[in-house]
């Protein structure tokens, strides 16, 4: 079978290699959609591990389903996750699977960008959802990055009416910002420096979007009856998003740190001014557990999520590498999608 083979950003090679084989209590699925992660492109994070196969934001079909497996067929139209808990560990029976050594550990076999994928067992049993049938294989790779999304709303409290502001308007910006409006959030202002993303932004819900070269602390402030802001999201990798974040962020109120920065980047942080003083909250989140995909599944579903206007790209699979430069560069695109069927 086809698969795209990351060697770095700009080296994506469609190779041949060979069809899983899957066990008694796993499944085969066809890959129709899957989506390119904005961690995908993190080269200082991939590269030392290359050659890959990546993709995690997948939909497709069951090709074939082993004997022991109950409750699926050949033919299910199907989301499936990448990582997921062992349910059993302190982490999970305290609320906190996407902490579970399991959840980091566990992933598709090979990887997304192919044309066939196997769900080891585990995921057979705890990350495989099925697809409505109004529901597009496109849409259904906004499950996996829906669901981190809705993982982090929650890690930071945010309340209905409350106002947010979302640094960066990336797809991952952007699903934040519609997952804000969609919950009942108040005042939503977003930032980017592409006009292009900013455009997709006041598409997703925002109320006010302005430059990040801009003064955001008093853009915020103007629209905002002079407050700061309750809860800030942090989808921006560079550090002046977290020095705009650390100076945007109200009395009492949150700050989510969304996107990674590189590995060397520290914190510059007052802790008098923001804790002791302020009770500001830095929060953090990583991935989504089982409960968040299919909350995630329910409000594609039920049309909460505009992610049509949120795809900008569809590609076969040997122009995926297209793809990866086009994420990679942060320009004229958002949600771009790989149909390796194609």
């Amino acid at each position: 079978m086809r698969a795209a083979v990351y060697y770095s950003n700009s080296d994506i090679r469609v190779e041949e290699v060979p069809r899983p084989v899957i066990g008694v209590d796993e499944v085969l699925l066809r890959v129709e959609s899957s989506g390119i992660c904005g961690s995908d492109v993190l080269e200082w994070y991939r590269i030392h591990r290359a050659p890959l196969i990546l993709g995690h934001e997948v939909a497709g079909t069951l090709a074939e389903v082993g004997a022991d497996v109950t409750g699926w067929q050949i033919g299910d139209r199907v989301v499936a996750a990448h990582h997921v808990p062992c349910n059993t560990c302190h982490y999970c029976l305290t609320g906190r699977p996407t902490v579970c050594e399991t959840i980091r550990s566990t992933n598709f076999d090979p990887g997304g960008f192919v044309e066939y994928l196997r769900l080891p067992s585990i995921n057979v049993d705890r990350g495989l959802f099925k697809l409505p049938d109004d529901l597009s294989f496109d849409a259904g790779t906004f499950v996996e990055p829906l669901a981190c999304v809705l993982r982090g709303h929650r890690n930071s409290d945010i309340k209905p009416g409350e106002s947010v502001l979302v640094l960066g308007s990336g797809i991952s910006g952007v699903l934040h910002i519609a997952l804000a409006r969609a919950l009942g959030a108040g005042l939503i202002v977003a930032t980017d420096i592409n006009e292009y993303r900013m455009q997709a932004a006041k598409k997703a819900g925002a109320d006010v979007v302005v430059s990040a070269t801009e003064d955001v602390d008093a853009a915020v402030k103007s629209a905002n009856g002079n407050n700061k802001a309750q809860h800030v999201i942090i989808c921006a990798g560079a550090p002046s998003a977290i020095t705009q974040a650390l100076d945007c962020v109200d009395l009492g109120g949150s700050i989510l740190f969304f996107a990674p920065t590189k590995d060397e980047f520290n914190l510059p942080i007052s802790t008098n001014d923001i804790f002791w003083r302020n009770e500001a909250k830095l929060v953090s989140s990583y991935a989504g557990g089982p409960e968040d995909h299919q909350i995630a599944m329910n409000l594609l579903a039920a049309g909460r999520i505009p992610i049509d206007s949120m795809i900008s790209h569809k590609l076969p699979l040997d122009r995926t590498g297209e793809g990866f430069k086009m994420v990679a560069s942060a320009g004229e695109s958002l949600k771009i999608v790989v149909r390796p069927q194609e």
